[in-house]
């Protein structure tokens, strides 16, 4: 960090994580119930409990925040998020009102985060306003959502703390054995001070252990703490509710810094804290990387940013992995709980951030299903193939849904809020990563189809060489109703053996054209190529004979 960072004070600072994690399918596959019903099954000391509906609440627990976030998005978003009532007098039985895709949870009994950044530093303490799972329906995907808050910090230990909390493992070890680019240590603390969990990175061999045994890293301790009854999906515990990792182990991040002087902060400052989730606190600036060279076009949302004394002086930095509202301490409407900034930071922002993740974390879910599907698959093995082709199927399906319950372009007429959504969807790479999935869906849609018409165009081919071969049969069969053989006036015993003897040789003959079907067919090829001669026809037709029958 430069020295003049040293100089800026956070006044206000609030820091929201949003982890994905993939859930596993129930263990009882004929089951109905959803995960997040699971969650309210655990007794009396279950720390997760359902948030109500503000809708359906009393009237005190819908203030005006939660209005102007309601208005904020479109309709289709509106019924996404909050879900959709009727009126008496328009209500169709067979058209009920629709719920809310999402389900809320939070969790209880964790009051702080003390932390330590580095060894040997003064612990920082910071308020944690809430924690949060979120579940959607249809798609296996849930949010740990954590939200905290501090004061008076020093502009450096902000941007420290950015780039260190939040990550799910280390990615590595120092050379005294602590997990790089990770705080030194965190704790959970409860409103009385007891510690609940503590941050585990520093124990290598843990690590090392789980990703040996289940080629899968594992998780820290106090993310571990939080999640629960959640557990890790590779792992041997017991648990109903089983998660996976979907990607890096950096956490989605969202932040809000009211500092004293945001016109005073050098373009360095600017660049540390942009790039917060990729640059390291003490490394180099890359002045040559497009990442720096072109930041300001690429990252920052200057609509609210005048950089004069009279204001606004607001900057939105947004990289995808992380957006960070920027403003002036001394200016009330920008940390305003009520109707300013910081409003709009806790309701419309965060939601926004929520739908951009839940897009990607969707569509990465969508394709490990694929690879997993094909891995899965022998084409030498027919229950192998039919089990490829339901869980093709079912990802088929469920991408539908997605599609047209979830995937937005637009989700707001207000034109910032639609810009930071669409600048942090562009930079997530979503549109790109939706068309992939969608072709590669199209793409194993298209191999089922054409693989069913060829084995249905096989099938016809056989029924029609053993039709053909079969008239042959009939013919015979008719001699019984001809003259030829004058046994009409025969004991029944003579006319029994005449029909059985016929019936057996036509049944005989129709297996064998049955398990020659193939062969036959080609010796019909070859006899109704009219581009050759009799003759060669003839002699080809021996060699194919002499191939196929011998």
């Amino acid at each position: 960090m430069t020295a003049s960072s040293q100089n800026h004070i956070v006044r206000h600072f609030r820091e929201v994580l949003c982890w994905p994690v993939q859930l596993m399918p129930l263990g009882d596959s004929g089951s109905t119930q959803h995960h997040w019903e699971l969650l309210t099954q655990d007794g009396a000391g279950n720390p997760w409990c359902k948030l109500k509906d503000r809708f359906q609440a009393d009237e005190c627990d819908f203030e005006e925040r939660h209005y102007k976030e309601f208005v904020a998005f479109l309709p289709y978003i509106q019924r996404f998020v909050y879900g959709e009532s009727h009126s008496r007098m328009s209500h169709d039985a067979v058209d009920p009102p629709g719920g809310s895709a999402l389900k809320i949870f939070r969790r209880n009994g964790v009051a702080n985060l003390r932390m330590v950044l580095h060894e040997g530093q003064t612990p920082i303490t910071l308020a944690v306003e809430h924690i949060e799972l979120w579940f959607f329906d249809d798609i296996n995907v849930a949010f740990l959502k954590v939200a905290l808050s501090g004061s008076d910090l020093p502009f450096a230990t902000v941007c420290d703390l950015l780039y260190r909390f939040g990550r799910a493992y280390p990615t590595g070890w120092d050379r005294d054995g602590h997990g790089k680019h990770n705080i030194y240590q965190a704790e959970w603390l409860s409103a009385d001070g007891t510690v609940l969990a503590v941050s585990d990175s520093d124990n290598q061999e843990k690590f090392l252990s789980y990703t040996r045994e289940h080629r899968s890293p594992g998780i820290s301790a106090h993310w571990d703490f939080l999640l629960r009854p959640l557990v890790l999906d590779p792992s041997e515990e017991i648990g109903k509710l089983r998660y996976r990792q979907i990607e890096y182990h950096r956490m989605p991040l969202m932040a809000f810094l009211a500092v004293d002087d945001p016109r005073g902060m050098s373009r360095e400052n600017w660049l540390r804290l942009g790039l917060v989730a990729t640059l390291h606190p003490d490394e180099a600036l890359p002045t040559h990387d497009l990442d720096v060279v072109e930041f300001e076009s690429r990252y920052c949302y200057d609509r609210f940013w005048t950089d004069t004394e009279a204001g606004p002086n607001t900057r939105f930095l947004c990289t995808g992995r992380a957006f960070i509202v920027v403003g002036d301490a001394k200016a009330g409407y920008f940390h305003d709980q009520t109707r300013g900034i910081l409003a709009q930071f806790r309701h419309q922002y965060v939601l926004l951030f929520m739908i951009v993740h839940f897009h990607r974390a969707s569509l990465l879910v969508f394709s490990d299903r694929m690879v997993d599907a094909v891995h899965d698959m022998d084409i030498r093995v027919p229950q192998s193939i039919s089990r490829f082709r339901r869980r093709i199927y079912a990802s088929f399906e469920a991408f539908l849904r997605f599609t047209h319950r979830y995937w937005f372009h637009e989700i707001s007429e207000r034109s910032h809020v639609q810009a930071l959504y669409r600048l942090c969807s562009q930079h997530l790479g979503n549109e790109a990563l939706y068309q992939e999935v969608k072709e590669e869906l199209r793409d194993m849609s298209q191999y089922l189809d054409s693989n069913a018409q060829r084995q249905q165009s096989t099938t016809i081919v056989r029924l029609t060489v053993v039709t053909v071969f079969s008239m042959v049969g009939t013919v015979a069969t008719g001699l019984l109703g001809m003259n030829l053989i004058a046994e009409a006036d025969a004991p029944i015993s003579t006319r029994v053996m005449y029909f059985v003897v016929t019936t057996l040789i036509t049944a005989l003959f129709m297996l064998l054209a049955i398990l020659k079907s193939k062969q036959l067919s080609d010796v019909m090829d070859v006899l109704a190529d009219d581009q050759k001669s009799l003759h060669t026809r003839l002699a080809a037709l021996g060699i194919a004979w002499r191939r196929n029958l011998p």
